[in-house]
């Protein structure tokens, strides 16, 4: 019954969210790009005006926001997924590759999109793939096109079939939102009158872990994203704060102060299980799991820096020593840096250290940086700052040349966590 009344809640919540959301859409705007981007040209799929919206256009949009490629252009004419190009003609005009495509009906009202990638250097094809779709999947179809294309010509993984979670504040409501990475197809997961923060997303990418305000204190909560249904993880004495999901989605490091200040702990996803895992006369908090390592920011040395501990507990490690203000860690999907907020001339920076030479470097050039996101293929690394007075989100890539400013207008934007490749 009480799941029953949730979602019957969640629904009521999120239909009275529904004309904000459609206004909170992030719009993207590059402010740097990489080096040398690699010119790509992308042809019009042949049969792709029977869609909403040209599959193309998709993949357009999202090569070109990743500061990665430059577009060469084709012509309004389509060309197939069965016609060979003219691969010379291509490699004249500049471009490295070229990619050809069809949508073609199948039945049910689907649609089958074909496409091919060719090298125009080398004269080779690179690789070829068939999707299915409905008709207005042509967002989803495009983005997985444009993975395609990324890994190809990067090595590795796309990220833009992948999500985002922030927190969007307007006026006196919180929303917990979920869009596509570049921002577009905003849902709102949660909306309430109380601050929501910490969202952290599960490693399948099927549930948020978050903290909610909506009881007049911190309480840690699991949300299930297919069903709207969540459970409460964490509800002790005090403050409960700072989820993160251990790798196998099976238990959280959490912080709570139910014996005192902020501690760390661990527990299981639903809840039992609970252990403290480290112990100190000071403030230990903002917990991430990577690994044989939690890491975590503490000020049990006198000021804020960072440290790892084993899952199991035991002793711990100090991670950081340049400076006297480094918190918020994020290890890398590969586990070989550590983004973290450091406090540089006054300022709060987006920074990087590799874990191998320790060497540290400043990435960004605002000055209110918190709440660092890595992308799942350690690209790009999302964070919330200030533009203007208001909270804004942005995105620098981890050689720190390519930048992105997300935002929406009349409303700050924080709290942003990028989920994990798709399943």
């Amino acid at each position: 019954m009480k799941h029953k009344l949730f979602a019957q809640i969640l629904l009521l919540a999120t239909l009275l969210a529904s004309t904000f959301a459609a206004r909170a859409q992030l719009a993207i705007e590059i402010t740097g790009a990489g080096a040398n981007p690699i010119p790509v040209a992308i042809a019009r799929f042949e049969g792709e005006t029977a869609l909403p919206e040209p599959v193309t256009d998709v993949v357009r949009n999202d090569l070109q926001h990743s500061g990665l490629f430059s577009l060469v252009e084709t012509g309004p004419q389509p060309i197939g997924e069965t016609v060979i190009p003219d691969l010379a003609n291509f490699r004249v005009r500049g471009a490295d590759a070229i990619l050809v495509g069809s949508v073609v009906p199948v039945d049910g009202g689907r649609f089958e999109v074909r496409f091919r990638l060719f090298d125009t250097q080398r004269q080779t094809e690179l690789g070829a793939i068939a999707l299915r779709m409905t008709a207005n999947q042509h967002r989803a179809t495009g983005h997985r096109v444009a993975d395609f294309v990324y890994e190809k010509l990067t090595g590795l993984p796309g990220v833009f079939s992948t999500r985002i979670a922030y927190v969007v504040k307007a006026g006196e409501r919180y929303q917990l939102q979920i869009a596509d990475a570049d921002g577009e197809n905003p849902q709102t997961a949660l909306a309430s009158r109380e601050p929501i923060i910490s969202p952290a997303w599960s490693p399948d990418g099927s549930k948020l872990a978050y903290v909610s305000f909506e009881a007049k204190k911190p309480v840690i909560y699991i949300h299930s994203l297919a069903s709207g249904l969540r459970s409460v993880v964490a509800n002790f004495k005090g403050s409960n704060s700072a989820p993160a999901w251990s790798p196998d989605g099976k238990k959280l490091a959490i912080v709570l102060t139910k014996d005192g200040q902020s501690q760390l702990y661990t527990v299981n996803a639903d809840g039992s299980g609970v252990r403290r895992i480290a112990s100190s006369a000071g403030i230990d908090t903002e917990p991430f799991w990577s690994g044989e390592w939690i890491y975590f920011t503490s000020d049990r040395g006198g000021s804020p820096q960072i440290y790892r501990v084993a899952p199991s507990g035991g002793n711990l490690q100090r991670v950081t020593f340049d400076g006297s203000y480094n918190v918020t860690p994020r290890p890398a999907p590969d586990g070989k840096s550590l983004a973290f907020v450091t406090r540089n001339d006054g300022r709060f920076q987006v920074a990087v250290m590799d874990l191998a030479s320790r060497q540290v470097t400043i990435l960004t050039d605002t000055a209110r940086d918190e709440s660092p996101s890595f992308a799942p293929n350690g690209r790009m690394i999302l964070y919330a700052t200030e533009s203007g007075g208001r909270g804004v989100l942005a995105a620098v890539s981890s050689d720190g040349r390519v930048k992105q400013r997300l935002s929406v207008k009349a409303a700050d934007v924080r709290e942003p966590a990028w989920g994990p490749l798709p399943q």
